[in-house]
């Protein structure tokens, strides 16, 4: 509009002002109070934990029970199993041997102790690669009867295998299971297990060697599963017609639970102090934290895989310990309800209630004394039906062997398994290469197949909700009006009780009929929308406004990486549904440009997205999916990904941090960065570093961009697509040759 005044006579100015009207949003008024960032984690909370508590109605659909016989159920219940050893990790052959090993030198001889009736022996053996079970061998004396069955016995973590054995005199003689059995005839072998003692970082033993397989497709759960399933196969090997049994309290019941299910070998399995409902398992410790266990699997699903061969519950006192985090996750284990017990215990009946004859399911509930005499009777009966427990000597006199010391055997055994894991490590990259074979021929054969590649990391690596979204019921608010553009805060409806939420700015000189580029900009680990706006961050330095300074639609997303433990218990919640935070980040941000697609404003083709730190680590795992995002810059975080959360050697590796969420499952055989930057090929893609950034090392993230430069240029030969900018500074955006690149892609004229 022109506005005129006139000045004294002879002194005339006209004054041109022109305000551009702001396009409407056509959205309902955000009405919403209070800390929407909070809101939304806690509404994400509430879906996670409804998922949880109706994860149990949705698993018959992945079985195909057959109960014809027993030898059909077995048979169709194998691809199940067969699951379930993926998830646990088991992958690693195991080694053949033909008789375990004394663990002896010319002061320690391998026998440790003696009474009348048994020799225990300190021994090793072979489990996988180059990593060894070790523990103790009890045997009955050659002046007792025959031996009438081969168990494995596995103690708590907590415990040692001498505690179990009568070795030590912290145990009072009734929980001496592994010395019982022993004592009734039975060839005993007890495993070490890795116990939950802090390291120097303050994370646990379990919970280090966790996080590094984990990364790999390992479990340290399925080492040890291994290590114990090694001594079935000797067992099997050595003497086949002796029943073979297993056995455990606490953790042990948890390692028999899972080998028993998995190995159809075992004749009977007896799991005290563990067994339950599993829908809280993301309070357990962190080393039992198995990706996608519940969408098929609870202990009673569990029961139906031992089925038809016996399995015995001991509903009795587990072990109990609280770890408040920190450092590490935090956890607690607890003792099974005996309702709770009791509940899974009749599903687990009613699963097989049509076996014919029937499963031999036995649940003991009448002693708190984990493994007392009726849990041991029901045991070794079920394996020998004509033999009978024998009574406990009190007084028993064991010879033990003064020199002997356990204590450096479980060093060894912990730095066997670092050993391997990192060997796995190493191996990664030629995995991967092999996994990851796109056809580069052709542009659009190259494109086609990678499609499948596209769904798989979706499917098996984010994890994705199978819901459709809700209707968008877009509701907004004005929060910024500045000379060059006006803020609007943005809420979006995703899944029950799931919104996505963020901040639109819209430059002010936007013209009728005009469509623009957007630029979805993320902040990083604990940020907010507001933060890469106004008030010059150190990391950010407002670039969503400085991009709209520029003339680009921004949108800033708040992501749900805020709030600490409440942010990261929402991964342990996710992941025993094979579910990450990404499985409800990538909806978020689908239904984020779907509406911005509704705007009259916007260029649908022109959708960019550009992110620092957490935000880089989006930047590298929502494109790939949401294929409307036109293209890619990653801030501050590329990098060799997986040898950062798996090295126990590199410096900058998330092993020791405190950072327990960050870690993925079998990132290592499938999709490191230089894989999902191919994955958002042949679309623009950009890396932004910094010569200081802690994140990596310049030669690290070097090596891991080569990778993709090659694809693009050397393979697709794609000119111009994929830059890096390297800068003197540290974890920060550098906005120049990144504003660079996306004025370039998103064809928008730079000032």
């Amino acid at each position: 509009m022109k506005i005129k005044w006139v000045l004294p006579v002879g002194f005339v100015i006209i004054w041109n002002l022109t305000i551009q009207a702001q396009p409407k949003l056509n959205t309902k008024t955000l009405t919403l109070e209070g800390d929407i960032a909070s809101r939304l984690v806690e509404g994400v909370d509430k879906f996670l934990l409804n998922e949880l508590s109706t994860a149990v109605n949705k698993r018959e659909a992945y079985w195909s029970r057959d109960f014809s016989s027993h030898k059909d159920y077995v048979k169709s219940i194998k691809p199940n199993r067969d699951r379930l050893a993926h998830v646990l990790g088991l992958r690693d052959k195991r080694i053949a041997f033909n008789g375990l090993s004394f663990e002896s030198t010319t002061d320690t001889p391998p026998l440790v102790g003696k009474t009348d009736q048994i020799n225990i022996y300190a021994v090793s053996w072979p489990a996988f690669g180059d990593v060894n079970g070790t523990g103790l061998l009890l045997e009955p004396t050659q002046s007792e009867s025959k031996v009438i069955a081969n168990i494995v016995a596995i103690p708590d973590s907590a415990q040692s295998p001498e505690q179990i054995s009568g070795l030590q005199s912290d145990l009072i003689p009734e929980l001496q299971f592994a010395r019982r059995l022993a004592e009734s005839g039975c060839r005993v072998v007890v495993p070490l297990l890795i116990n939950r003692q802090e390291k120097i970082n303050k994370l646990t033993n379990r919970e280090f060697l966790y996080r590094s397989a984990f990364e790999l497709g390992r479990q340290l759960i399925g080492y040890e599963i291994q290590k114990s399933l090694a001594l079935v196969d000797w067992f099997e090997k050595k003497w086949p017609d002796e029943p073979i049994g297993m056995i455990g309290w606490g953790e042990g019941g948890l390692i028999t639970q899972y080998a028993a299910a998995i190995d159809t070998r075992i004749n009977s399995a007896c799991v005290s102090g563990y067994f339950d409902s599993r829908q809280n398992m993301w309070q357990e410790p962190i080393d039992r934290n198995i990706f996608g266990l519940l969408e098929q699997f609870g202990d009673a699903e569990l029961a139906s895989l031992i089925a038809p061969r016996t399995l015995i519950i001991d509903a009795a006192i587990g072990p109990k310990k609280s770890y408040p985090g920190g450092r590490g996750a935090p956890a607690r284990i607890i003792t099974p309800s005996l309702d709770s017990v009791k509940k899974e215990f009749f599903r687990a009946e009613q699963i097989v209630s049509k076996l014919n004859p029937p499963a031999k399911f036995y649940l003991i509930d009448d002693d708190q004394n984990p493994l007392g005499d009726r849990a041991l009777s029901h045991f070794l009966k079920s394996l020998v039906p004509n033999y009978s427990l024998k009574k406990i000597k009190r007084n028993i006199i064991f010879n033990r062997n003064k020199n002997f010391d356990p204590t450096k055997r479980h060093a060894k055994q912990f730095h066997e398994l670092d050993r391997h894991t990192q060997w796995l490590l190493r191996e990664s990259p030629y995995v991967r290469k092999k996994f990851y074979q796109p056809d580069t021929s052709s542009l659009v054969k190259f494109e086609a197949s990678n499609k499948k590649y596209r769904e798989q990391f979706y499917n098996d690596v984010i994890g994705r909700f199978k819901y459709d979204r809700l209707p968008l019921n877009a509701r907004s608010r004005k929060i910024y009006n500045t000379k060059k553009w006006v803020g609007h805060e943005i809420v979006l409806d995703v899944f029950p009780n799931v919104i996505a939420y963020g901040v639109l700015l819209l430059p002010r000189d936007l013209k009728a009929n005009e469509r623009r580029p957007v630029v979805v900009c993320q902040h990083g680990l604990e940020g907010r929308p507001q933060d890469i706006i106004q008030g010059d961050h150190h990391a950010y330095h407002d670039f969503a406004a400085k991009l709209a300074d520029r003339g680009f639609i921004t949108f800033s997303p708040q992501n749900l990486y805020i709030f600490q433990d409440r942010f990261r218990t929402l991964q342990r919640k996710a992941n025993p549904l094979k579910k990450t935070l990404f499985s409800v980040i990538i909806p978020q941000h689908q239904q984020i440009v779907d509406w911005l697609k509704t705007l009259d404003f916007v260029d649908e083709k022109r959708i960019a997205f550009y992110g620092l730190s957490y935000g880089g680590k989006t930047a590298m795992r929502v494109p790939p999916v949401v294929t409307d995002y036109c293209l890619s810059i990653c801030s501050a975080d590329f990098n060799e990904w997986v040898d950062k959360n798996a090295s126990t050697r590199n410096p900058y590796s998330y092993v020791n941090s405190g950072e327990y969420e960050i870690f993925e499952w079998d990132l290592g055989s499938t999709f490191n960065y230089a894989e999902m930057a191919g994955l958002i090929a042949p679309r623009p893609f950009m890396v932004e570093r910094g010569h200081f950034d802690g994140v990596s090392s310049d030669e690290t993230v070097g090596w891991e961009f080569a990778k993709v430069r090659f694809l693009y240029q050397g393979k697709l030969k794609l000119k111009n697509r994929c830059e890096i900018e390297w800068f003197d500074g540290p974890h920060t955006i550098n906005g120049k040759k990144t504003y660079d690149f996306l004025h370039r892609h998103l064809n928008w004229p730079s000032h």
